[in-house]
């Protein structure tokens, strides 16, 4: 993960939270993969990683539901990226639609949930074709690239 995201440092950095040095060393990366695969033991979170399908089997984005709440809610929260050199070729669909599956089929989930900055015209087109439906703005959502932004939010229902 951490040649992935200094590969994609730049490409990020617009959509993503601030992230110090230590962020991209493969360290830290181990840290947080290990947290995400202890939230998946108890069945909050669920990570994936898109590959480019080679023998190096580079990683070229991921995928993740978290905040999975059961109840009377049955949500999770989605997040995604593609690598910079990949976008447009239906990847980040693809992996949208293979998460949103996930929800439905494995997880019996109601709802699926995503945000996006106002600006980001590229997630925004990628969830519009896999179904989700923008529900409106959350002002000064979350802090991303420094600074509290607007987001727009999405949903996805998933037993109708």
């Amino acid at each position: 993960m951490s040649q992935a995201y200094s590969r994609n440092r730049d490409h990020l950095a617009p959509w993503e939270p601030a992230r110090d040095e230590a962020f991209f060393s493969p360290g830290h990366q181990l840290n947080i993969i290990q947290a995400k695969l202890a939230q998946l033991s108890v069945g909050q979170e669920i990570p994936w990683v898109l590959v480019d399908g080679a023998e190096s089997a580079k990683i070229v984005g991921a995928v993740t539901l978290t905040g999975i709440v059961r109840g009377p809610f049955l949500n999770a929260n989605l997040g995604y990226w593609v690598d910079a050199g990949l976008g447009r070729q239906g990847i980040g669909s693809a992996a949208v639609r293979f998460a949103a599956n996930q929800a439905r089929e494995s997880l019996g989930l109601h709802r699926v949930q995503a945000a996006t900055l106002l600006h980001n015209e590229p997630s925004r087109r990628i969830l519009r074709s896999t179904g989700f439906q923008e529900i409106g703005v959350a002002p000064e959502y979350l802090k991303i690239a420094g600074r509290w932004q607007d987001h727009l939010l999405h949903q996805l229902i998933l037993d109708a």
